[in-house]
């Protein structure tokens, strides 16, 4: 069970993975060290999860052959599979194709 903090009331020395990214940081594969709670009036509580700094390890640098490959991943999530085309945008995962090509009133057989 990790220790449970109420919101901004954690400790120095822990972060969330957004903290350490902005330090250019990442966890690094370290377990969760500690949680915090915000409490919420009709749901449940959010929860971020914290990791120690001393621990975490640099960001590892953008290669040129990871680049090209997040380029590709990015373009394949703009290409509408439906009319073929480049969207323009990423397509929504809940349409599954471009919004012209959603609306677009299917022939029913």
């Amino acid at each position: 069970m990790t220790t449970v903090y109420r919101w901004r009331l954690a400790p120095d020395g822990l972060a969330t993975r957004r903290q350490l990214r902005a330090i250019g940081l990442r966890p690094g594969g370290q377990d969760v060290a500690a949680q915090v709670e915000r409490p919420r009036r009709r749901r449940g509580p959010l929860v971020a999860y914290l990791y120690r700094i001393d621990l975490a390890r640099p960001v590892r640098p953008m290669t040129a052959r990871r680049a090209v490959a997040l380029a590709k991943a990015n373009a394949a999530r703009r290409w509408c599979p439906a009319c073929r085309r480049d969207a323009g945008y990423v397509i929504p995962a809940s349409l599954g194709m471009c919004v012209p090509c959603a609306d677009t009133p299917r022939p029913t057989a």
